[in-house]
């Protein structure tokens, strides 16, 4: 059921990154051509292009983890024995977790802050908030954290079964 509920939420998220991507290119059009041809850039756009960076990465960082489509070394996985693959997804879902987990604990205070506080990035004509940007960034982690976490979980299950990789973990579309 995780599983289900976890790969519609990444390919929603993946959609919405797509969205805002290819939103985000008719943005940077119009500042080239109005600085361009009318020496008038459009206000706020590296602001906005900033913030929106970091936005679509950690709407993309879940379907990223949850496909598999992280960098792979097989240098290690090889001397772990048949279960090496399954060991290996055990030991980066826990670092990965861990990891994640620490940008999510230390995003809380920060999103907080921005959202208490009405923090806002640019000056003059458009001044854009910055706690929508905390909060993706916070929810995006929480979200590769928990993928972590259960990936680890599901391969440490199949270590226990005694499964081996004849047939490993299925890779998501």
């Amino acid at each position: 059921m995780f599983h289900r509920i976890n790969d519609r939420l990444v390919h929603a998220l993946l959609a919405v990154a797509a969205l805002l991507t290819f939103l985000l290119s008719f943005l940077v059009v119009a500042d080239v051509v109005g600085r361009g041809a009318f020496s008038s850039p459009v206000k706020g756009t590296p602001e906005i292009v900033s913030m929106s960076i970091v936005i679509i990465c950690f709407l993309l960082a879940g379907y990223s983890v949850h496909s598999r489509s992280m960098l792979q070394t097989d240098a290690l996985v090889g001397l772990m024995g048949r279960h090496g693959p399954r060991i290996a997804v055990v030991l980066s879902g826990i670092l990965g977790f861990m990891f994640f987990g620490l940008i999510v604990w230390g995003s809380i205070e920060p999103a907080l802050h921005a959202w208490r506080s009405g923090e806002f990035e640019g000056e003059g004509a458009l001044r854009v908030p910055v706690w929508p940007a905390r909060f993706v960034v916070m929810f995006g982690a929480l979200l590769v954290a928990l993928i972590y976490l259960g990936q680890a979980a599901e391969a440490a299950t199949s270590i226990l079964r005694g499964e081996t990789d004849d047939n490993p973990p299925p890779r998501a579309h």
